[in-house]
Formats: structure tokens, sequence, C-alpha cells
């Protein structure tokens, strides 16, 4: 069934309606966009801030940038890119197979860009969602957040920092009108974008400091540009693409082994690392200080083969003193020394268990996701639905996040659970679907209880996927493919429902 998409009177304002409304345009909502248009409906509106599709690879578009999954696993099942140049693609590329995929699938026109959702709030009494946003107000019967983790930069809260009179700007706000030839520059963090900046840029700076509070893993990076008859094969033969997918799949998923299963097993891959970061830094003083004091994999694991020569240059130091302060020109750490600098680019991450965006959505009993995380932590139920939130559903919510796999592999399971709820609320005439808090409890309690046994509880690090209660409420921890057969269907049982009325005869 497909409504049309009208206009509705919120207050004394016309607000557009649609049956579904999906917030954010990356890999999640713009898959699930084109599964709904494939499902025949037209009752559906995508609202995206950017002014493209694409998400966080539209907007990361820092000096080598890059993914860390290989390319043909890191697309959708239904969308094979037979173009790919490279094991593992650039950013560049990604963003136009992103643009490719929209434009063959014909969602655009069901996209609003340049429109950012401020505020949304449940109606009870009309059962709907009200959503204020930048071009104005819209309501949906149903409600999906696929605004995404990686999306809302984290600044560092260091004294002085506003005061600071060079150039000063966050990895995934790249100011490409910034030249940064010949300057003093200092980058903040040694995560995954800090790991592909850095080696972009040391060449052609003066003096790079990069300032790092943690030292990350590396493991090789397998990258390669695909070969002629290669690439001839890959565009032409289909299941050879199927196959090296199939093949990249199944070698991932042999990590989750030594990830979520049994820890140790993870001392077989952090001896690959360590040869690499032995045979890469000679400098006795500088290896020890990027050696890592914890289990492998119990933060983000990283793959680079650039970094290390990096750092190794003469013109490159790193900080491990935490900063004191930042003044007008120079960055000064806790043990006096003061460095003067030219830029600084912030590679800090992201807010991920504390995205601005929870304070914008009110459920049920008026409380923000904020609110509710703050009480009881960022909890829900098969990553896609939170209690006290009916006709909500989430992408990438609670407890969908990878650290060694494709996350197009877990988007596309929730594709599949999320669109065959918006067919089965219609088909059974639901009013509203609220997932029942005693089912999101009795599946947080295994869920934590999987995860105490993890490398990501047992490794000896403190990470951005624990919250502030001390819960990995980020990670699946288990095999993919078991996160694929529980959402395989929507399983309205776990649900409290609530019936449209019946119509009655004049």
């Amino acid at each position: 069934m497909s409504r049309k998409v009208t206009d509705k009177a919120v207050g004394n304002r016309e607000a557009r309606h649609a049956h579904v409304i999906i917030v954010g345009s990356g890999f999640s909502g713009l898959g699930l966009a084109i599964r709904l248009s494939q499902q025949g409906r037209t009752d559906y509106l995508v609202l995206e801030r950017g002014s493209d599709v694409g998400g966080t690879w539209r907007d990361n578009t820092y000096p080598g940038a890059a993914c860390d999954v290989p390319s043909q696993l890191y697309s959708y099942s239904f969308a094979l890119n037979p173009e790919w140049s490279r094991s593992f693609s650039k950013q560049p590329e990604i963003q136009r197979y992103i643009q490719g995929v929209a434009d063959k699938s014909g969602v655009r026109d069901h996209h609003i860009f340049n429109c950012e959702m401020i505020g949304a709030q449940w109606n009870a009494a009309d059962a709907r969602w009200e959503i204020q946003t930048s071009q104005g107000a819209f309501t949906a019967d149903i409600l999906v957040s696929a605004v995404g983790a990686l999306c809302e930069p984290n600044l560092p809260d260091i004294k002085g920092i506003n005061d600071f009179q060079g150039e000063i700007f966050h990895s995934a706000r790249w100011n490409h009108d910034s030249d940064l030839t010949g300057k003093r520059v200092a980058v903040i963090g040694t995560g995954a974008s800090a790991i592909q900046i850095v080696p972009a840029i040391a060449p052609k700076v003066a003096q790079l400091d990069v300032y790092q509070r943690t030292a990350p893993w590396l493991l090789p990076r397998g990258d390669r540009e695909y070969f002629g008859p290669e690439k001839f094969a890959l565009k032409h033969v289909p299941a050879l693409r199927a196959l090296y997918r199939a093949g990249i799949y199944a070698a991932r998923e042999t990590q989750v082994v030594g990830l979520a299963k049994f820890p140790p097993a993870m001392l077989a891959l952090e001896a690959v690392a360590r040869a690499k970061l032995f045979a890469e830094v000679r400098d006795p003083a500088l290896r020890k200080k990027v050696t890592p004091n914890f289990r492998i994999g119990c933060k983000r694991m990283l793959i680079s083969n650039e970094y290390y020569p990096a750092i190794s240059r003469d013109n490159v130091d790193v900080v491990t003193d935490g900063i004191k302060e930042i003044r007008a020109n120079a960055v000064v750490t806790k043990d006096g020394t003061v460095r003067e600098v030219d830029a600084i680019i912030v590679a800090t991450g992201f807010h991920v268990t504390d995205s601005p965006v929870y304070d914008t959505v009110s459920g049920r009993d008026g409380r923000t996701l904020a609110e509710v995380f703050d009480a009881i932590g960022q909890q829900g139920y098969k990553g896609s639905a939170i209690h006290n939130y009916p006709n909500m559903f989430f992408m990438l919510g609670p407890n969908v996040g990878l650290g060694h796999t494709s996350m197009v592999f877990m988007i596309e399971s929730q594709i599949n659970y999320i669109a065959d709820a918006v067919e089965q609320i219609d088909k059974l005439g639901l009013r509203t679907v609220e997932v029942r808090k005693d089912v999101q409890d009795e599946f947080n309690v295994e869920l934590q209880r999987k995860l105490q046994g993890a490398v990501w509880s047992t490794g000896g690090c403190a990470s951005w996927y624990l919250d502030k209660h001390g819960n990995n409420t980020t990670l699946w921890p288990d095999f993919t493919f078991r996160f694929r057969g529980l959402l395989e269907n929507f399983d309205v049982s776990a649900y409290e429902t609530t019936n449209e009325p019946v119509a009655q005869a004049v």
C-alpha cells in the first residue's frame, strides 16, 4: 500500500506529510529509500542536511581519505560496483559510487537536500511525528533516523583553542582553501583519519607535530590497483565479483573468534602488528612511543603502509605529553614545552555515544533520546528500535557497529527489518508500534553478557566504544550473519501495538 505525500496542518503552520520520513542519506538512509521504492512506495521522503547523498563519504574529503574495508565488500549487495579501480577504494571513488546508485535507483526525487532536522516530537493524539527542519515543518506516521554514528565532529575541550589565530579545522570539515605547504602544522589525534592525513601532508609541510594520546595498533594495508585483465573480468563477469565478495567476507568474519569469543586468539594478529612496527620504525625511542599498551582489537584496528614511515621523517615529531593549552600561535604541553604552529588539524573523531541529534528527538513521555540514554545508557532492540519512541526506527542504532568488516552488511540487515516493519504496519492496519520494555531489557542483558568476554572488555583499554556507564553500546558482539538472521523479518510480537480506528458507517 502506498500513500501520497500530502500537506497537513501543524498548529498554525502547513506541514508536509509523508507516511515514512527518513532522516539522512548516507549508505543507510539511501539504501532504505531504495528498498521502499522497490516495494512500489511513493509515500516517503528523505531529509538530508547536506547538498547531496553520501553522508560520511560526502563530508570527509581530507587528503588520503580512503576505506579500510576492501572495495568488493564495501557496496550494496543489490548494486555491486563493476568499476572499482583498486582493492581499497579512496573517498572520491566511493562517493561517486553512492551518487551513481542514487541516480540509477531514481530516488533523488524523494530527497529534500539542505534540510536539517532541528527537532522531532511524538504526537500521541494524532499518532504521528512532528518534525521541525531548516526548510519548515513535516509530519510522518513513521520516522527513521539514518543520521549515522560518524557525522558529528567531536571537538576537544582544550583551554584556549578558540583563541588560536592560525588556521584550525576538523578533519571532517577540511578546508580545501588552506595551503599547508611549508607551514608548521599540528595534528591532534592518532585515529583512523589521522593515520591517513599524516602521510598525505608530511612531505609538504615544514614541521608536523602529531599529538598522540593513545598509540593505535596498525596492520598491513593490502591495497593495490587492479591490473587490466582483472578489471576487465570484474566488470564483465558478475560471478567473479560475487566470489571476491564472498571470500573477503569469510576471511574478515574469522576475526570475530578473537574479538568476541576467545580474545587470546588475537595474539596471532598482534604478532603481525608488532613485526610491522619493528620493521617500519627503526628508532627505538620512537618505537617505544608508538607501541600500544593494550590487546589488539580493544580499540579500533587501523591499517596503513604509510603512517610509520611518515612519522619517522625528520620533519615529524610524535608528541605524547598531554596538551595543556593552545595559545594564539602555539600548542603548550603539560611539561611546559611551547611548540609554535601555523595550523591545527583536529582529528579527534566524532560524537558516537553522545550525538547532539539525541537532544532533538522527544518520545512518548516527552523525554529526549539524550535524557533516556543519560539515565539508562544507549540501549535499543536489535539496533533498530527503542522503547518510548513509537513508530520510530533507527539505522545504525545501539550496538550495530563493527570492528572488523563492512558496515554495509549490517545496514542491509536493518533495511530488511525496517522495510518489512513498514509493510507489516500497513498490512495489519497498525496505528502504532513500540518495542516492549521487557523485550528490550532482555535483549540488552544478553548483549552485555556476550560483551563481557570480548576483547573490548578484557583488552585493557578505554575507547569511544563505551558510554559513561561503562557499557559497550557501540559494537555487535557476534558473527554478522547472526545479526542478519535476527533481522530477517519484523517480529511484531516484540512490540506493543494499537490498531487504526475502524471507520464508522454514516
